[in-house]
């Protein structure tokens, strides 16, 4: 689409690159699919192996552990166009890069960096990350998966829900408590004890690989326990702040996707003899669906740039998502309700787009929950207790 306000000036030459050549990847291999893929709830495979020959995977870590050392504005231009595609292709990178390599590479061992970052940027292992429970989502501090000491490593027992990529995870990055609070560890899928049951009859991210995750005595040796998550539960909000960043951005890749077809649509689209643009109401939503779309990615620019300087705050992300999330739902409705009845055909892709928004408007944070992340910065005072 139109880069309305000029915002490619502020971006760098190899920002510019990689998001066109992701651009045109999407374009030509992952759109194509999506129909189907949607339509049947199958995550292609070979997007898993293509993600990792595009360097997406773990982008932004040092090259000594399989990363590029890509700047975190050229991270969201990806997950921007990932999303474009479709929700479940971000969500797969995301989790993958955000949620699993980056623990292992902030609070994992420097012999488990070595042992599983440069595979999992080379797609051999792939992971999952395991905070969500059947009981406990916007409270993860009341988890009752558990994790209890025992010679030579931990016993696991628990059980975690809606977890992306398990049914096709090697390992899962979950989170358990302990007699000293809640910690840190990778299981591998191999381990005794471990299983997964894959979610089925799912109306959002059909395309994407979701499950439960069922640990009953897992033994968990003690090189697997990731030894800096011994900060709490900010360990793993701190994951959740990473994957975060990427949804603000994604869900505006989703929503200039909706935008692109209502504009394509309602100018080929003809009733009473005059293309449907020439409406003044239609002409009224692409205006506030554009100027929606450009404020988000303004929004999105200059929090990358923050992050880039380590200045990023964890309410500045919640803003971001919150704001995103919401707008490209509505954009999503707003395009689907322009096409009329095509709306609902998988063949003009708004309502997978419009579905799997449902769903990114809720993970990684409700939106209630980042509306009240940012009222407790505003008044300091927490409606959470």
């Amino acid at each position: 689409m139109e880069d309305f306000l000029l915002l490619d000036n502020q971006l760098a030459d190899d920002e510019i690159i990689l998001r066109d050549n992701l651009r045109r990847w999407v374009d030509a291999e992952v759109i194509p699919k999506m129909p189907n893929a949607f339509e049947q709830a199958i995550f292609p495979k070979e997007f898993i192996q293509q993600t990792a020959d595009l360097g997406l995977l773990g982008m932004t870590l040092p090259q000594q552990y399989g990363g590029s050392e890509a700047s975190y504005i050229t991270y969201g231009l990806a997950c921007q166009e990932l999303e474009r595609g479709d929700s479940g292709l971000r969500s797969f990178v995301s989790v993958q890069s955000s949620l699993c390599m980056y623990p292992i590479f902030r609070y994992g061992s420097e012999q488990q960096k070595q042992r599983f970052l440069k595979k999992m940027a080379q797609a051999k292992l792939i992971g999952c990350f395991g905070l969500t429970e059947p009981d406990a989502g916007s409270d993860p501090a009341s988890m009752k998966t558990t994790a209890k000491k025992v010679a030579g490593g931990w016993l696991l027992n628990g059980t975690k829900m809606w977890i992306t990529n398990a049914p096709i995870a090697d390992l899962a990055i979950v989170w358990a408590k302990t007699s000293e609070g809640i910690r840190g560890f990778i299981v591998e899928t191999e381990f005794k004890g471990f299983s997964c049951n894959e979610i089925s009859h799912k109306l959002s991210l059909r395309a994407s690989a979701t499950g439960e995750l069922v640990l009953q005595d897992v033994f968990v040796p003690d090189e697997n326990y990731l030894p800096g998550s011994d900060r709490g539960l900010g360990a793993p909000l701190s994951c959740l702040n990473q994957a975060r960043y990427g949804i603000a951005w994604g869900a505006i890749g989703a929503a200039m996707a909706c935008y692109e077809k209502a504009v394509e649509y309602s100018l080929e689209r003809k009733q009473f003899d005059k293309p449907i643009a020439s409406f003044q109401l239609i002409q009224k939503d692409l205006a506030e669906m554009l100027t929606e779309i450009v404020k988000a990615q303004c929004f999105n620019l200059q929090l990358g740039k923050l992050k880039q300087e380590n200045k990023a705050s964890a309410v500045m992300v919640s803003m971001a998502k919150m704001n995103a999330c919401r707008e490209a739902l509505n954009i999503a409705r707003q395009a689907r309700n322009i096409l009329g009845a095509n709306g609902i055909s998988l063949e003009y892709h708004i309502i997978r787009h419009m579905n799997n928004l449902e769903t990114v408007f809720t993970y990684e944070g409700t939106d209630n929950v980042h509306h009240l992340i940012v009222g407790r910065h505003i008044t300091g005072i927490s409606a959470f207790e």
